[in-house]
């Protein structure tokens, strides 16, 4: 008997999941989406900076040709390619860790200037440092006197 404990996952998740069960005990070793684990891909972190939006993402095994970053208006999007470093005359027992192409686009809390973003890839983490369009950022008014 399997006891599910995850109790944030949707129906249409918790679906996902075991239809991946059952298709994994007819095929075994073949690989699963990333949605298969009931969450968006790569994983992220976003906050206000005050001045820029912050963003982290955990893509392990991405090189940095292999990704793409782009912004505009309020809007991110993170697409890249993880290659299989293995022999194609491996046999897999069992693959966890997803291969190929993924795109995660998020909507920003308010827009960027998408001039002066700035990304880097380190350690399997991206870093992007999204500066707020002129038009986001809060502004103090001068008050006047009759």
């Amino acid at each position: 008997m399997r006891i599910n404990r995850v109790l944030w996952a949707s129906p249409v998740d918790e679906l996902r999941r075991q239809m991946d069960r059952l298709l994994e005990d007819f095929g075994g070793n073949q690989p699963r989406s990333p949605l298969a684990f009931g969450a968006a891909y790569p994983a992220l972190n976003i906050w206000d900076a005050g001045e820029a939006l912050c963003v982290e993402a955990e893509i392990p095994g991405v090189n940095k040709d292999d990704l793409e970053v782009y912004a505009i208006g309020n809007e991110l999007r993170i697409k890249g390619r993880r290659v299989s470093k293995s022999d194609d005359n491996v046999t897999y027992h069992r693959q966890e860790r997803v291969n190929g192409e993924f795109v995660r686009a998020v909507t920003l809390p308010t827009e960027v200037n998408a001039d002066k973003v700035e990304a880097v890839l380190k350690d399997g983490v991206l870093s992007v440092r999204l500066p707020k369009a002129e038009q986001a950022r809060p502004r103090k008014i001068e008050l006047k006197t009759n």
